[in-house]
């Protein structure tokens, strides 16, 4: 399901945009779930309640305040969607990517163009979202490349994503339904009920701890070297990092 929001003040554009997207869905055969907003106050109210969009159709003169400055308030929500500006000049070009925007769109929005920019902007979010977990953080809603994502440890209810940059990131959640959702994926196993890694970045494997890139040792209960070992030696082999 593709999440996507307008925000403009002329309640006319709002719905040339529903008119296009209801065909763009029909035609494309595209599951998408859309929200209007008449101003930008609106639209960073539902924000700031945690509401997420994977892409958003903001306007850029709006009376109170312009869509570059609601933009950099959700960028501090959220750094993942897709922001795509609406006028009909192209003043505010340069400034407008100054807050990530994806794409600069000029008034008026013909079918054509329209349905080869959703196109291009889906095509992008579904290939970042195989590629990636998206995470309620304390700084607000964040994508991770899971090839950045080193360990997660669990500590009183917080999860603390530890990327390879060394950023450490803070999330509510569990460890059990983060390890759900990275299941999937080979490179990610759960030696123990508080850590969860990634085995590209183990470095060092004893009897009692793993050491990972980042210097970090993981412990390992009691009796479990063994299992560990076994899954370490057949993930870098499957992945041809190992030949025996």
């Amino acid at each position: 399901m593709v999440k996507i929001a307008f925000c403009d003040d002329d309640l006319s554009v709002l719905n040339e945009l529903r008119v296009l997207l209801d065909k763009y869905r029909v035609k494309r055969n595209q599951e998408i779930e859309y929200t209007a907003f008449n101003s930008p106050l609106e639209l960073l109210n539902e924000v700031e309640k945690g509401a997420a969009f994977d892409i958003l159709f903001l306007d850029v003169l709006m009376p109170g305040q312009t869509g570059i400055n609601a933009a950099a308030e959700i960028r501090n929500f959220d750094s993942n969607v897709k922001i795509i500006f609406l006028t009909s000049s192209a003043e505010y070009a340069v400034q407008s990517y100054t807050v990530g925007a994806y794409f600069y769109q000029i008034k008026p929005i013909w079918e054509e163009s329209f349905f080869r920019l959703m196109d291009t902007a889906i095509a992008a979010c579904e290939k970042e979202r195989g590629e990636s977990l998206v995470l309620r953080c304390k700084d607000g809603i964040t994508r991770i490349e899971l090839k950045h994502l080193e360990y997660c440890e669990v500590i009183h209810r917080t999860l603390f994503i530890h990327l390879t940059s060394g950023k450490v990131l803070e999330s509510t959640g569990s460890l059990d339904g983060l390890s759900k959702q990275l299941e999937q994926y080979d490179c990610f196993f759960r030696p123990h009920r508080s850590y969860l890694i990634n085995l590209d970045y183990v470095q060092t494997l004893s009897y009692h701890t793993i050491t990972m890139s980042c210097l970090t040792e993981i412990p390992l209960p009691r009796g479990k070297h063994q299992e560990v070992k076994d899954v370490y030696l057949k993930y870098m082999c499957k992945n041809g990092q190992m030949t025996v």
